[in-house]
């Protein structure tokens, strides 16, 4: 796969061939493919050779290096290598000038020395002394200073334990190709330094100004063999880029306020005017204005950078408690540590208190949630919705129970153990039997013919294995994922984002054989910078996502942006400072396009993302589609206009 990169630094275009199909999570200020504005240092020789950088060691030798021309702080480098023989190579980042020679950040690419350490080398390059970085990155951009209490420990390892069934998706183990090419980027931002080996989880280390401030980037070739480095690309990460905030002319942004409170928004009726109000985490906003707010609980504002919403991962509205008003139940995938009293684990019951002017009475009735994405939808056609999540490694629903809808609701799993995921779930009929099928990253449920008994005690769901989605970075699986029929076959579709945390949006073409047995077939709509993406449109951390008719013309278009700092403000996820967009992908039917249907971008606005979800309502009952958004910047209502989107910009 490959993409033209229209470079700062380099005149002329260049192209990147990734060998895992996947690039960079940066746009590069340079590419790599001879050794102008290189120089050798040390034992070992370089060429530039069919596009690749290659280092030899002299016979003997302590090895070399090719160093940069040019000095960063923060970098980010990406490189395809391969390491042959007894060779041993690696990385120098912020090699700074000692009177000795050098020092710096070395990231050794390496069988059992891959890790990061505290180098100084003298003036010829050779190695004088070698420590091992103390373990640091995750969600955090500054690491703290080492505790002298805490037990020694290495760089951190990858991956994680193996699920207990076989899934259609492989979790990447993040191992070093013995003879073979790899893919690395490495991510040295403050004083944290992230190595993702093959697209795989992080290692991160931390790198404090003892072992260099400032400096150019080195290649390093060792030992016996010779090393091959091809795709390479850098950037200067100290430099941040803000976008001109535009808004497209078929909406009308109204911004309800300009502080994190929520990643989740529903709407209801709640004072019983005949109009929608709005719920974005402890407020509500009253119709048809939206300019005044009343409390549903007490309101925290959270820090974007360092800080989650953890009152309201998600949140929905319906009458729960079947007396004629709206209630709200929000979600909460993880507890807030220094304010217990705030967010805590589980689904949480809000009572409307029909129209009195106070704080709502607040329950607890699902108490195990791990589930970033839920859905709730009327799953078994009783006209009253039910909540499709995952929890203690099962798909599941849950229900008010009628006798104690403030209680602890009824929950009954549709999967096994081990087929959940945090990211990605949807509801829809895949095969076209009236009833609605539950489907995440891992494949769909079948909803059992049942006749009229209540889905709480339905038989066992038929689990049909699909791979709706790919690991990026160890995160598989979307948000909400939209099951209806984009190309008109009469059969229903999914489309969804691959990876909530990378990289990634598709759609899946239901298939059939004679025999009647479904398969999908994968239409990549957008990947990452390396790619040719529909519109020419590309963004990370598609964490957010819905489905609606938003141009009227009858069929679903995918509603899709990016959470911003959806780790925190770090380097954890790909690509985390760009453009926090919200996009509509209008589904176009066409029988020359792949699959008979293309997905056409249009930017709605490029300052707010989404948050775990979006929602999609007409607010003003005006036949027209509204958007609505809880983020990091705000709660935002994007007001559709009349037909508005006939064409697609970017």
């Amino acid at each position: 796969m490959k993409r033209t990169y229209a470079l700062t630094a380099i005149a002329g275009l260049l192209w990147l061939a990734p060998v895992f199909g996947v690039g960079p999570s940066f746009r590069p200020d340079a590419t790599v493919k001879s050794l102008e504005g290189w120089r050798a240092l040390g034992q070992a020789d370089w060429k530039a050779q069919n596009g690749e950088i290659v280092g030899t060691p002299k016979p003997g030798g302590t090895g070399g290096w090719l160093v940069l021309d040019r000095s960063y702080q923060d970098v980010g480098l990406y490189a395809s290598f391969r390491c042959t023989g007894g060779c041993k190579t690696g990385v120098l980042l912020r090699a700074e000038k000692t009177p000795q020679g050098m020092k710096g950040v070395y990231v050794a690419l390496t069988g059992e020395d891959m890790a990061a350490y505290r180098v100084t080398l003298d003036a010829e390059g050779k190695e004088l002394q070698r420590e091992p970085l103390r373990r640091g990155g995750g969600q955090m951009r500054i690491a703290p200073p080492a505790d002298p209490n805490a037990p020694a420990r290495g760089t951190g390892g990858r991956g994680g334990a193996a699920p207990a069934v076989t899934l259609p998706i492989p979790r990447p183990t993040g191992a070093l190709l013995q003879d073979d090419w790899n893919s690395v980027e490495l991510l040295l931002d403050a004083n944290i330094v992230r190595m993702f080996l093959n697209d795989s989880g992080e290692t991160g280390a931390v790198a404090d100004d003892d072992a260099g401030r400032f400096g150019p980037l080195a290649l390093y070739i060792g030992g016996t063999g010779e090393v091959r480095f091809k795709d390479v690309a850098y950037k200067d990460l100290g430099l941040h880029e803000t976008a001109v905030e535009q808004v497209s002319g078929n909406f009308r942004m109204q911004r309800l306020n300009d502080f994190y409170y929520a990643w989740g928004a529903a709407a209801s009726d709640f004072n019983h005017d005949g109009v929608l109000d709005v719920a974005a985490g402890p407020y509500y906003f009253l119709g048809p204005d939206y300019t005044k707010r009343r409390e549903i609980y007490l309101g925290y504002v959270s820090n974007p950078g360092t800080e989650y919403s953890f009152d309201c991962w998600m949140q929905f509205s319906a009458d729960f408690t079947g007396d004629g008003w709206d209630d709200v139940i929000t979600a909460s995938f993880a507890a807030n540590p220094a304010f217990p009293e705030r967010g805590a684990v589980g689904v949480w019951l809000y009572v409307n208190p029909k129209g009195e002017p106070r704080r709502w009475d607040r329950h607890k009735v699902v108490p195990t949630f791990q589930s970033e994405i839920a859905v709730l939808r009327d799953v078994d056609g009783d006209g009253k919705p039910e909540l499709v999540y995952a929890a203690e490694g099962t798909v599941r629903i849950a229900m008010p129970d009628p006798a104690n809808p403030t209680g602890t609701w009824i929950v009954r799993d549709v999967s096994g153990p081990g087929y959940s995921t945090a990211h990605g779930m949807g509801v829809g009929d895949i095969n076209g039997d009236g009833r609605l099928d539950v489907v995440n990253a891992f494949g769909w449920w079948e909803q059992p013919d049942d006749g009229r008994t209540p889905i709480a005690d339905r038989r066992a769901w038929t689990y049909h294995p699909e791979s709706f989605a790919r690991y990026s970075r160890n995160v598989v699986g979307g948000s909400v994922m939209a099951v209806y029929d984009a190309n008109g076959d009469g059969r229903n579709d999914v489309v969804t984002s691959l990876s909530a945390h990378g990289w990634g949006l598709a759609w899946y073409e239901q298939k059939r054989d004679a025999s009647g047995k479904i398969s999908f077939v994968q239409h990549m709509i957008m990947d990452d910078f390396s790619t040719k993406n529909a519109g020419g449109v590309t963004f990370s951390q598609p964490h957010g996502s819905t489905f609606a008719d938003i141009d009227g013309d009858r069929v679903p278009d995918f509603i899709v942006g990016k959470r911003f700092w959806a780790h925190r403000d770090d380097f954890l996820d790909p690509d985390p400072y760009g453009p926090a967009v919200l996009y509509v992908y209008k589904t176009v039917r066409n029988p020359k396009a792949p699959g008979g249907a293309e997905f056409v971008p249009e930017m709605v606005h490029n300052r707010s993302g989404v948050g775990s979800d979006a929602l999609a309502v007409d607010l003003n009952k005006d036949a027209v589609m509204d958007i609505v958004t809880s983020t990091k910047t705000g709660t935002f209502i994007f007001w559709g206009k009349p037909r508005a989107t006939k064409g697609a910009q970017r």
